[in-house]
C-alpha cells in the first residue's frame, strides 16, 4: 500500500500557493485572516502523521491527510464567535468531490453554509455568509482512492465578540501568567500496554462540617452561604487565603495536599448527613494530549457547577458524568426517591480543566477556567490543567424522599476547589501519572503497571 508522507513540494506549487494566498488577501482586504496558528483537530490522522494543525500552519509544504475512508472532517476553532465571508481550502491531489463547510457555535451543532458534490481540487476560494466559533471542512465523497488532503485551509471573517474584561474587582492575577501557550491539538501515539487512563487519586475525608462558609463566592462574610462539608484543609473558613491554608493541616491521605475541597451538606430531613470516611477526589487529563497537562499554580480557586442550575442543565453540563447511581439504578439527574437499603448514595461531576493562564480567580468565579472542545482547549483558554472529578459517597438508603442539599435539590449539586498543593509533590504526581499515562492511587503508584514504580514513597512524600 502506497504510504504517503510529509514533502516539500516543488517551487512552481509553492509560488501558485502564495500567489493565490496573495491575491485572496487583496481582495478581501477588509477581512481577517482568522484560522492562521489556531487549534485543530480532525476526525483522523493518515498514518499517524500530517497532523490537523498542518493544514493551519500558513506553510504551503505541510498538508493534513486523513484516512482513506468516507466521512472525514477537519476543524478549527476561531476562539471567539466570528462572522464568515471566505473560506479557502489548497487541496493536495487527495481532495474531496462532495463536502460541506460548516460552522458551530459550541463545536457539537453545525450549520452547513456551502455544499458541493462536484469539486475538482486545486485551489477553491469559496464565499460564504455565516458565523460561529468553530468552522468544519465534512467531506462526505473522496475525489481519489485515497484520503482527504489539505495544504492550507483559511478562514476569513470579522470577529463579532469583545473580548472580556481581564481586571478590576473580583479578578486574582497569577504571578507570573502562563503566556505564549497554544493549545496542543496533537494525539499521543499508541503504546504497548495500550494507556486506558490518565489519573491519580487525592483520597480526602471530611475536615469541616455544616460551617455556613464560602471563601471564594463570600470572603470574608462568615455565614453568609448555604452549609458546606469541607474536606483537604482543615482550617478552611471565609477568611481562608492561600497564606492561611498553606498553613492549615490536612485531612488528605497525601500530606502535600492542603487544597480546600467544599460542597453543599447533605440533608436527611433536618439531620446533616457526611460521607464516612476518605472519599475520591480524581485528577485526571480531560483533553487527548494528555502529555500537556500541567500543574496547578497555588491559589488557583473556581466553582463547578450552579446552586441554581435546572434539572436540564445539571443534565447536560460538561461536567455531568453519571449523576446520581445507587445500588443498581445510574444516571438519575436528581436524587433518587428509593435506594436499596444498605447502599450508599453516590454522584460523580466533572471540573473544567482548561485555565486561561492569566487569572486565579474571576468575578463569577468560573470564566478564568473552561471546558475543553473534543478532547482540546480552546484558544482563549489553552492551558491544560489537571481535570477534577468529585466521586462523593453518603451513607443513605431506603425512602430518599427528604433527602436534600442544603442548596436545594439534587441538581443544585456543586462544589468549589483552592489549590494548596506543595507544588513539587502536585508535579511529581501530573507528570508521573497524568502525562505517563498511568491510572494512579494517592501514592501515584499503579496497579497494573507495577514496573513503573511510583511518584511518592510509602509516606506520600517525595523519595
Amino acid at each position: 500500500m502506497r504510504k504517503r508522507i510529509l514533502a516539500p513540494v516543488s517551487a512552481a506549487l509553492l509560488t501558485a500557493a502564495l500567489l493565490v494566498a496573495a491575491g485572496n488577501q487583496s481582495a478581501h482586504a477588509a477581512d481577517t485572516l482568522l484560522s492562521q496558528g489556531k487549534p485543530a483537530l480532525a476526525s483522523s490522522l493518515e498514518n499517524g502523521e500530517s497532523p490537523a494543525v498542518a493544514a493551519f500552519d500558513g506553510r504551503a509544504d505541510t498538508r493534513w491527510g486523513s484516512q482513506w475512508a468516507d466521512p472525514q472532517w477537519l476543524r478549527v476553532d476561531l476562539g471567539a464567535t466570528a462572522t464568515i465571508s471566505q473560506v479557502v481550502l489548497q487541496w493536495e491531489t487527495a481532495y474531496a468531490k462532495a463536502f460541506q463547510i460548516q460552522t458551530s457555535p459550541d463545536g457539537n451543532n453545525w450549520t452547513s453554509v456551502y455544499s458541493t458534490t462536484t469539486a475538482t481540487g486545486g485551489s477553491q476560494t469559496l464565499s460564504v455568509s455565516g458565523s460561529g466559533r468553530y468552522v468544519r471542512m465534512y467531506g462526505t465523497q473522496r475525489g481519489t482512492t485515497y484520503g482527504y488532503s489539505l495544504y492550507e485551509f483559511k478562514v476569513y471573517g470579522t470577529s463579532t465578540v469583545t473580548p472580556p474584561p481581564t481586571d478590576g474587582p473580583g479578578y486574582v492575577h497569577a504571578s507570573p501568567p502562563v503566556t505564549g501557550v497554544v493549545p496542543s491539538t496533537a494525539i499521543p501515539p499508541a503504546t504497548n500496554p495500550p494507556v486506558t487512563h490518565r489519573e491519580f487519586q487525592a483520597n480526602c475525608s471530611v475536615s469541616r462540617s455544616n460551617l455556613n462558609d464560602d471563601p471564594i463566592v463570600f470572603p470574608n462574610l462568615p455565614g453568609a452561604s448555604h452549609s458546606h462539608t469541607f474536606m483537604g484543609n482543615r482550617t478552611t473558613n471565609a477568611h481562608s487565603t492561600l497564606a492561611s491554608l498553606q498553613a492549615g493541616g490536612t485531612s488528605c491521605v497525601t500530606p502535600g495536599d492542603r487544597t480546600g475541597y467544599w460542597m453543599p451538606t447533605l440533608l436527611n430531613g433536618d439531620q446533616a448527613v457526611q460521607p464516612e470516611g476518605p472519599q475520591v477526589i480524581y485528577y485526571k487529563s480531560g483533553v487527548i494530549d494528555y502529555r500537556s497537562v500541567r500543574p496547578f499554580p497555588p491559589g488557583l480557586r473556581y466553582v463547578v457547577g450552579s446552586p441554581t442550575a435546572t434539572q436540564e442543565e445539571f443534565r447536560n453540563a460538561p461536567g455531568a458524568v453519571e449523576g446520581y447511581e445507587c445500588g443498581n439504578s445510574a444516571f438519575n439527574w436528581d436524587i433518587p426517591a428509593n435506594c436499596p437499603a444498605g447502599t450508599q448514595l453516590n454522584v460523580r461531576y466533572q471540573a473544567p480543566s482548561c485555565w486561561n493562564g492569566i487569572h486565579l480567580d474571576s468575578p463569577d468565579h468560573k470564566s478564568h477556567m473552561a471546558y475543553p472542545v473534543n478532547g482540546v482547549c480552546p484558544v482563549s483558554h489553552p492551558v491544560a490543567v489537571p481535570m477534577i472529578e468529585f466521586k462523593m459517597a453518603w451513607p443513605v438508603s431506603g425512602n430518599l424522599a427528604n433527602v436534600r442539599f442544603s442548596s436545594g435539590r439534587g441538581f443544585s449539586f456543586h462544589y468549589d476547589v483552592y489549590n494548596v498543593w506543595e507544588p513539587p509533590i502536585l508535579a511529581a504526581l501530573v507528570r508521573h501519572c497524568i502525562n505517563g499515562g498511568l491510572q494512579c492511587n494517592p501514592r501515584g503508584f499503579d496497579q497494573y503497571k507495577p514496573e513503573r514504580g511510583a511518584a511518592l514513597n510509602e509516606n506520600y512524600q517525595l523519595p
